[in-house]
Parts: structure tokens; C-alpha cells; sequence
């Protein structure tokens, strides 16, 4: 199961013990993924477009707590050209008027489909609502990449007006959420760490909210020990380098200049050196008698290898 699949199931048994809230969060699934029709017993039909059995679960259970209506959907044919499957909420229209009277949501008025392209602000009037409301959206349209690849969670909306309320409610709580154009649809979207945290926190799924900090730390460590591998790997490639280069250029002078031409510090340097290839300018200080520190040690080496550019001009 995908992280994201988890998030979902997390939300799907989190069920608020408010019916406003249950409203809230009913109105998403209706307003994301329902469908009125004509036809059924009296006249109209109401249902949602999915496959999503966790989405489906969830549904139900709204439906059964706010209106007592009964889960036992009927499942119709994949309808050609709509990639999803349409389950009926229900058939009889007194229902199906009550339930969008009550998310506040108009009905047919005629033959064709229709859609609310946002919620009615009443019903998510409340910090409470809110959140109920941000979960059913996930439910429905959201989703979110596997943390231990990359930080990125989205919902995919069909209108722009559903993207832009989505992502006020989500700025109203101080998360930072972004809206971008993917062919048709308009993407409202979270790349920050942090941010997808606390989004998780406001839709109520802390048990996926734990996991994902762990990936997080797991992550931020990793990044840590790898920055500091890398840094310590340069500093011993540069000192190397450094070396390898101090040493070519006291062998020059050796061999046509002679070391007993050399100021005594500058000989005692070269021989030093030669002797420890491998240590540091710290470590070659501390071996002479007396020491010489850091800055001594570069600014010999570094008379050195003037001389050494002067005998190779």
C-alpha cells in the first residue's frame, strides 16, 4: 500500500462526532465526485463517481450517520469515456433533495448533470468544519509521494473556483499552498515538509503525520551524515593536493637548488615535510622543536614554493 493509500484509510475512520462537521466533510465528497441525474424511482438520482472502496466506505458512513440512509449502494456499469465507476448514494428524490438541501447544494433542473463547482461557505464556517472538509477533500482528490523520494502532496481539481477555496482554507490554518495548471485540471499543491506536516495535523491523520517525521529524520540525518562525508572528503582531497604540490616543489629545490642553501627554518620545513607527506600543516607544526603553529608552517611552505617558481622560470 502507497503512503498516500495509508493517509487515506487513516482519514476514512476518522469520523467527527459533530453533524455540522459531518456535513462539512460529506459536501466534499458530493461536491468532488457527485452527480445528479434524471431518472431512478421518483424522478432523480444522486451518486458519486469513484473506485475508490475507501472513499465509497466513507461515503456511506456519513450518509448513514446524518440522513440514516442505507449503505447498500447499487453499483452501475462503467459508463463509456468516463474512466470511473458511478455508485448510486440513492434513488428516491425526497432523499436526494434533503441531501443537497443539506450541504447546500442545488439539484437538477433538467435532464443534464449538474455540478457545484464550490462549497457553500455556511458550511465550513467553523475551524472545526474546516478540517472536516479539507479531509473529505483528500479523500477525494488528493494525494500525496511516497516521503522517503520526495515531499509533495496536491489535490487535482476540475475547476479553478473549487482550487482556489481549497487552497484559502488550507492558508487560513498558516500553511503556505500553491495552485498550478496541469493540462485541465488545476493543481493546488504542498512541497514543503513542514507544511504537509501540519496539513496532516488539521485533517486529523497523526498516526501517517508520525510516520512521515520519521522518514523526515531519517532523511534530514542521512542528508547530514552525506554533507559532512562530502566535506571531509574535500578537505582531505584539498590537503593532498596541497601536499603533492609542497613536495614537487621541495624536490625541485633539492635537486637544483640544495637544501644547504636554504635559510635553517626554511630546511627544516622541506625535510619535515618530505618526511611526513601525509600530515597536516597542524600536525608538522607540532613535530618540530620548537613548535610552530598553523600559520607558521603555511607561510614556510609558502616561501618554499616561491622559490620553487622561481627556479622553474
Amino acid at each position: 500500500m502507497s503512503f498516500s493509500s495509508e493517509v487515506k484509510e487513516e482519514l476514512a475512520g476518522h469520523v467527527s462526532s459533530s453533524r455540522h462537521c459531518q456535513l462539512a466533510e460529506l459536501s466534499a465528497v458530493i461536491c468532488f465526485l457527485g452527480r445528479v441525474e434524471m431518472g431512478g424511482k421518483s424522478g432523480i438520482r444522486l451518486g458519486i463517481q469513484t473506485e475508490n472502496e475507501t472513499v465509497l466506505r466513507k461515503c456511506f458512513t456519513l450518509l448513514k450517520k446524518t440522513f440514516n440512509i442505507d449503505g447498500d449502494a447499487l453499483q452501475f456499469p462503467r459508463e463509456e469515456g468516463k474512466g470511473h465507476t458511478y455508485v448510486t448514494i440513492t434513488e428516491d428524490s425526497g432523499e436526494a433533495d434533503k441531501i443537497l438541501q443539506a450541504v447546500k447544494m442545488r439539484g437538477p433542473d433538467g435532464g443534464e448533470n449538474t455540478e457545484a463547482v464550490k462549497v457553500n461557505p455556511l458550511l465550513i464556517k467553523n475551524a472545526c468544519c474546516k478540517r472536516a472538509f479539507l479531509r473529505g477533500a483528500f479523500l477525494c482528490i488528493g494525494s500525496m509521494s511516497d516521503p522517503e523520494k520526495s515531499y509533495h502532496l496536491e489535490f487535482v481539481c476540475t475547476h479553478q473556483e473549487s482550487a482556489e477555496q481549497l487552497k484559502e482554507l488550507i492558508q487560513g490554518f498558516g500553511v503556505d499552498a500553491k495552485i498550478v495548471i496541469r493540462k485541465k485540471y488545476h493543481v493546488v499543491y504542498l512541497k514543503e515538509g513542514a507544511g504537509i506536516v501540519d496539513l496532516l495535523n488539521i485533517m486529523g491523520a497523526h498516526i501517517s503525520l508520525m510516520n512521515f517525521e520519521n522518514y523526515r529524520i531519517v532523511k534530514e540525518v542521512r542528508n547530514s551524515i552525506n554533507r559532512k562525508v562530502n566535506c571531509e572528503t574535500a578537505n582531505i582531497t584539498k590537503t593532498v593536493n596541497a601536499s603533492s604540490k609542497q613536495i614537487e616543489d621541495i624536490l625541485l629545490i633539492r635537486e637544483h637548488y640544495g637544501f644547504q642553501n636554504l635559510p635553517d627554518n626554511l630546511k627544516e620545513t622541506a625535510e619535515i615535510r618530505l618526511e611526513y607527506p601525509d600530515a597536516t600543516l597542524k600536525e608538522l607544526g607540532q613535530i618540530l622543536s620548537p613548535t610552530v603553529g598553523k600559520s607558521g608552517m603555511n607561510h614556510r611552505l609558502r616561501k618554499l614554493s616561491e622559490i620553487a617558481d622561481r627556479l622553474r622560470n
